[in-house]
């Protein structure tokens, strides 16, 4: 699931508009990847074990470099101790539809290699 929305705070400009993305976390794999989808949600399978938030912050990681968008614009919403996550990434308003068509791509990854 991906939406969008204007990030900015009541009487201040938006700086970024907030997409938020559902992803499922695959731990423990011997190789890194963001690709597929899981129930509607955007697979990110990452080497870290579920020990410690280790694995969710590896997939935050991931999902920042996947998408184009630096690691402190995404940020857990729900799902700290669940394999599926809420996150919302702050992005700038010009590369909204860049980072959205990123994000189909990646879930559609089995059937079409990601660019």
């Amino acid at each position: 699931m991906v939406s969008c929305g204007s990030g900015a705070r009541p009487g201040r400009r938006a700086a970024f508009h907030a997409v938020r993305l559902t992803i499922r976390v695959k731990p423990g794999v011997s190789r890194a990847q963001v690709g597929g989808e899981y129930d509607g949600a955007l697979v990110v399978s990452v080497r870290q074990r579920a020990v410690d938030g280790q694995a969710t912050e590896a997939a935050l990681r991931a999902v920042a470099e996947a998408v184009g968008v630096r690691r402190r614009h995404v940020t857990l919403i729900t799902g700290v101790a669940s394999r599926t996550k809420l996150l919302e990434l702050a992005v700038e308003p010009d590369a909204v539809a860049t980072v959205q068509a990123r994000i189909a791509r990646l879930r559609a990854w089995p059937d079409e290699p990601p660019s």
